[in-house]
Order: structure tokens, then C-alpha cells, then sequence
């Protein structure tokens, strides 16, 4: 099929190189580790956004005036306009789904571009197709392919070949959105289930309906260790971001590592009183040094 959420992503991915943070790697033997669990956006791959879901909107604007096109749609308004609408959706979801008790909520962004084109319809501002006729899970690919380019992060495929030979169980925690497993497909023509991931222990957050910093998916992710007899103690969650990735996971008794291999995405949260105290047992400045601290 022409249009795959795959080659969409492939079509418009660009190869990138991290940019160097200037951080020093702190490197140690964890010993008995039997899991190691990953975050994607910004420590497996290079997001070109540093995250998914946090480019600037105005960057945005010629992501969605090319994504419209691509559907068969084109505005008689402003691109900004149509960013807007954009934001006060996720925003009205957010903002509905705290007053139900969810701290950290995430969206469906399939509905998110089904209510946006909805409500421009509704201004009267998108020419084009009936909205019957426009997917919009293909439109919000078609986006995020421009808005948020990704490659593989170096090292990447031969820090998981080295940790799956050596018999340690490979999962993702991670904020995403349906097509981020197709990332694996169309930047490495693999699955995240052949690169090693073993399905029952991948958690993305549009699956769940919440977000990182949030513990549920970490939570998760205890029970279906617990279940293969294996300790919180025993695994070692590896994520860019101090307040996102290392604080939850550490608060639940995993081992972490902050991945400080890109400047586009570390997130040291300096001024961050909530993380002041939080030591990760690893920082590593590429993926390729990761083995040598796990693998027996």
C-alpha cells in the first residue's frame, strides 16, 4: 500500500547525527540486571523535536499545511489558525480527562485530528474531500512525519542485539502515539518485536490513556516483571529526561540511566526542586556503552 503509516514515516525521516551535550558518562557494572526497559523519542531514536508532541507551533504551521495536502485538503485560512485549533483540542482533552482524575492524561491523537477537522469544517476554512473520505489517522502522520523527523540513534540495533544474546528482557515505557512502533518499521524495516521488545512489556502511552510523568505505565511494568519473577531491583529503565523518565521509574525500584547523548533532548530539569535529590546509577553519552554495564 502506498500510503503505510511506514513509508510515510520512511519518506520524510532524514538522517541525523546527536549533537553532542558535553556531559561525562558515569559507567559501572550493575550486576544481576534481567530487564532493561527504554524510553523511544530522544534515547532510542533522534527525534528531530528532542520529543514527540513538543516542537514549537509556529514550526508546525508548514507540517500542517503540507499534511492537509497530502490528505487532499487545503485552508482558505492562515496555517496558524489551524494550529491553534490544534492545541485547544489536546488541550480540552487534557483538561476533561484531569477533572476525571487523570493527572498525567494522554490523548488519542487520531480523535484529536478527527474533532480539528471537524471544527475548521465547521469555520468553514478546509477545502477539499467530505470528512468521511479523509483518514485521520493517515493525516496525523502525514504531520508527524514532517513536524517531528526521527533516525535511529547510534549504536542503537547493536546495544539491543548485545542485551538480547545475553538473555535480558528488552521493553518499552514510553509517551508515543500509534504510529511509533511504525518508526522501527520504517527507519530499520524491523518490528520492535524483531529488534527484540518483548510485547508484554511495551507501554506506550496512547494505549493507556496516560502519560509519562505519570507511574501508571511504570506501575505496569512492575507487575508483568513480577510475574516473570523478576524484582523492580532487577530491571534498569534508561530515558533522556530526569522529571519524565528517571525520577518515576526510580521512585518504583528500578536502576536508570540517563541516555545524555543528545542535546536536542536531555533534560537534566536542573531547576527542578523534584529531582534535585535523584542520582541515576548510569549516564551514558551513547547507546553502545550500555552493554558493557548490564551484560555479565
Amino acid at each position: 500500500m502506498s500510503n503505510s503509516y511506514a513509508e510515510i514515516l520512511r519518506r520524510h525521516a532524514k538522517q541525523m547525527l546527536p549533537i553532542a551535550t558535553g556531559a561525562e558518562p558515569v559507567l559501572r557494572k550493575l550486576s544481576n540486571i534481567r530487564a532493561v526497559l527504554f524510553d523511544v523519542y530522544g534515547t532510542l531514536l533522534i527525534s528531530g523535536s528532542g520529543e514527540v508532541g513538543t516542537v514549537g507551533r509556529a514550526a508546525c504551521e508548514p507540517a500542517l499545511a503540507e499534511a492537509f495536502r497530502a490528505v487532499g485538503l487545503t485552508m482558505s485560512a492562515p496555517a496558524a489558525q489551524g494550529m491553534r485549533c490544534f492545541y485547544e483540542t489536546i488541550e480540552a482533552s487534557h483538561v476533561a480527562s484531569q477533572a476525571a482524575g487523570i493527572e498525567y492524561p494522554e490523548v488519542d491523537i487520531v480523535e484529536i485530528w478527527r474533532k480539528v477537522l471537524a471544527e475548521l469544517r465547521r469555520r468553514d476554512v478546509v477545502e477539499g474531500p467530505a470528512d468521511a473520505a479523509v483518514d485521520p489517522a493517515r493525516l496525523a502522520v502525514e504531520y508527524e512525519a514532517r513536524a517531528n523527523p526521527c533516525w535511529p540513534m547510534p549504536q542503537m540495533q547493536k546495544c539491543l542485539v548485545q542485551l538480547h544474546d545475553a538473555s535480558i528482557l528488552l521493553g518499552i515505557v514510553s509517551n508515543a502515539q500509534f504510529y511509533t512502533p511504525e518508526l522501527f518499521v520504517a527507519l530499520l524495516e524491523k518490528s520492535a518485536e524483531t529488534l527484540g521488545f518483548d510485547p508484554q512489556l511495551a507501554y506506550y502511552s496512547y494505549r493507556q490513556g496516560r502519560a509519562i510523568p505519570g507511574a501508571a505505565m511504570y506501575r505496569q511494568a512492575v507487575e508483568t516483571l513480577r510475574a516473570r519473577q523478576i524484582a523492580a531491583d532487577e530491571a534498569l529503565y534508561v530515558g533522556n529526561d530526569m522529571l519524565n523518565d528517571i525520577l518515576p521509574a526510580r521512585e518504583l525500584g528500578f536502576h536508570t540511566a540517563l541516555f545524555a547523548g543528545d542535546r536536542r533532548s536531555l533534560r537534566w530539569r536542573e531547576d527542578d526542586r523534584r529531582v534535585a535529590a535523584v542520582v541515576p546509577d548510569l549516564v551514558l553519552t551513547d547507546l553502545g556503552q550500555l552493554p558493557q554495564c548490564v551484560v555479565q
